[in-house]
């Protein structure tokens, strides 16, 4: 038996006649570019996160970007930081967490993250404002594989130190916190539509949510070169326009996407009852007793036989992936030599879960039977 990571083609199949109706759709009005499938995508998401603005991005990692200048826009009245304003994220996420604060003008501060839930440590983040708040204009919490961060306390750290949220929801649409959808609680969202997403267009797709006028109208004007009238720019912006072939795709998809969600959980309840208690194997922390809805973009273990669990499991056509096998604050990008870089402490945890970390097979369509081989298969690697 092959089991995929993720089975996109299986998925696509399962609507294929919906999506084949969205794309005669767009080719019969033929207008390509900001169609009526983005406004109708982004009301839609607007109204599915709780936000009262979503404005279609040409990727996620844009639409960090976008949202950064944008509440620079806010701060100053300029779409650029300056070197020494500062922004808090984690050191284990992907790239464009932290290349985009540089893009923006800011200078990105590693944090520590929490060992068991692999997202930003809220008593790392108070460590450092403590002592450097005057420089700090925000926070990007990121809900890592579709795990909630913790944003009763962050958000409340954020309020004692005047500072701005900005959420990372690239890997978990459809997930909450409490009763809030995650993109709704910090001054803006940014949403990635990428095609392994657990919302996922047919190549880059992003947007940003917010319910600040000013943030929202910024992104808008921002993702169009610059201005609201085209030929009277008035800010310096980008073309990142999410485009309507992908819009329409995504209307569909939407649709879905709770039910999706559902069965990754319910894939996950299978594998905590049948993984837990074997040998090191640490399974994934919902905060628990904290109330979150995880939707397991990822589901991850940790074992300290990581390399050899996931050759074993290659060799029995078991597909795994290593996300992240090197912390960013470890990468040449951000060594602090070329750009400004600051690290906070030893950053021990990210350094330690990058060489345990493993993601295991929970596509949204898995079978029965594809689950228990997976979970044969660990079984009998460590008994």
């Amino acid at each position: 038996m092959k089991v995929p990571i993720l089975n996109l083609k299986r998925l696509h199949n399962s609507i294929k006649n919906e999506i084949y109706e969205a794309f005669d759709d767009v080719f019969s009005e033929q207008h390509f570019i900001l169609g009526k499938q983005v406004k109708q995508l982004e009301e839609r998401v607007s109204s599915y996160i709780g936000t009262k603005y979503a404005v279609g991005i040409a990727s996620g990692t844009d639409a960090l970007l976008l949202a950064l200048k944008a509440l620079s826009y806010k701060i100053y009245g300029r779409e650029y930081f300056k070197p020494e304003d500062e922004i808090i994220i984690t050191p284990f996420t992907f790239v464009a967490t932290a290349d985009t604060i540089l893009l923006s003008g800011a200078t990105p501060v590693f944090v520590d993250i929490d060992s068991y839930t692999y997202n930003l440590h809220p008593i790392n983040i108070r460590n450092y404002l403590s002592n450097n708040s005057s420089k700090v204009k925000a926070i990007i919490p990121v809900h890592l594989y579709g795990q909630a961060c913790n944003m009763d306390e962050i958000m409340k750290i954020a309020k004692e130190f005047r500072v701005y949220i900005i959420e990372d929801v690239a890997q978990a649409f459809g997930g909450k916190w409490k009763d809030k959808k995650l993109g709704s609680i910090g001054v803006a969202g940014c949403l990635s539509f990428f095609p392994t997403k657990n919302l996922g267009s047919f190549g880059d797709g992003g947007m940003v949510v917010t319910n600040d006028k000013t943030i929202a109208e910024a992104v808008d004007m921002l993702r169009k070169h610059g201005g609201k009238d085209k030929y009277n720019v008035s800010i310096l912006g980008h073309n990142s326009r999410l485009d309507t072939l992908q819009a329409s795709i995504l209307l569909q998809k939407l649709k879905y996407v709770d039910r999706w969600n559902e069965n990754k959980r319910k894939i996950a309840e299978v594998y905590n009852a049948q993984l837990s208690g074997i040998n090191d194997l640490m399974l994934p922390i919902t905060h628990n007793p904290l109330p979150i809805t995880p939707v397991y973009y990822q589901y991850t273990i940790r074992t300290k036989k990581r390399d050899k669990l996931q050759s074993y499991l290659r060799k029995r056509d078991i597909q795994t992936m290593v996300y992240y096998p090197i912390s960013l604050h470890k990468q040449k990008l951000f060594d602090g030599r070329v750009n400004p870089v600051r690290k906070f402490g030893s950053l021990k945890n990210s350094k330690l879960v990058t060489k345990q970390v493993l993601s295991l097979p929970i596509d949204p369509l898995q079978t029965e039977e594809e689950t228990t081989y997976v979970v044969n298969m660990i079984r009998e690697f460590f008994i």
